[in-house]
């Protein structure tokens, strides 16, 4: 690569988007970020560019088309795009409830953003991602994915949803490495949205990154990894 590498990270405002972009600033790849809410978003941004590394900070919401193809088009502009985090999500209702209270609607905003958007996300990079020649998908997964929780059915059929889209893709595209990553419990504002009764402490979202970046340095096959297997074995 003659550039430095990019990567695109949704939801980059707060939470695990916003750690493992401070942890890639910090490695000097140049960022393009998205999150919802602008001034935070900006807030995330200038105190990443202190790293040195350039940064382009995109406010919207990724299920809109046209805001996916800015991120991409962004990231042209820096160079391409290395890596694609798929970190936006939402749950589709706040404070979670069980099936027989999930609004539809919900049902549908979750799969949307967490998805569908995904995917037409990797769809708009693709080209840039299997010219980079170390093209890496990244799509924040849930234990809510594989195992029945009460209350957490609408969010985790999302998860498990964009799980198998990964999975695929995967297989598509042999040249990518597609990593789907369960982070584990994090103290973040989508879990304090989701359950807002649990006041059991919860980690730092600082703490995963570093499974994070132990795929991105090992490079394994493509599959679904956990972020508490990949810091057990180091």
């Amino acid at each position: 690569m003659g550039h430095m590498p990019v990567a695109i990270i949704t939801g980059a405002s707060k939470g695990l988007g916003r750690a493992l972009a401070g942890a890639l600033a910090g490695r000097n790849w140049d960022l393009v970020l998205d999150a919802r809410t602008p001034e935070v978003l900006r807030a995330a941004a200038s105190a990443l560019e202190s790293y040195g590394t350039r940064v382009t900070a995109l406010p919207g919401d990724v299920t809109d088309a046209g805001h996916r193809a800015e991120l991409v088009a962004a990231a042209r502009r820096l160079g391409g795009v290395d890596l694609l985090v798929s970190n936006a999500s939402a749950l589709g209702a706040e404070p979670l409830v069980h099936l027989a209270e999930l609004p539809l609607e919900g049902l549908r905003r979750a799969l949307e953003v967490n998805a569908v958007a995904a995917l037409g996300l990797v769809r708009e990079a693709l080209p840039l991602l299997r010219a980079s020649g170390a093209g890496t998908v990244v799509v924040v997964s849930s234990d809510a994915a594989a195992e029945a929780y009460e209350t957490w059915g609408g969010y985790g059929a999302s998860k498990a949803a964009l799980d198998h889209l990964a999975a695929v893709l995967a297989v598509e595209e042999p040249g990518l490495r597609v990593w789907a990553v369960d982070p584990g419990d994090m103290a973040t504002d989508l879990y304090a949205a989701a359950v807002p009764d649990d006041r059991e402490p919860r980690p730092d979202p600082a703490g995963v990154v570093p499974a994070f970046l132990r795929l991105l340095d090992e490079r394994p096959a493509s599959g679904r990894y956990t972020a508490s297997a990949l810091l057990e074995a180091r």
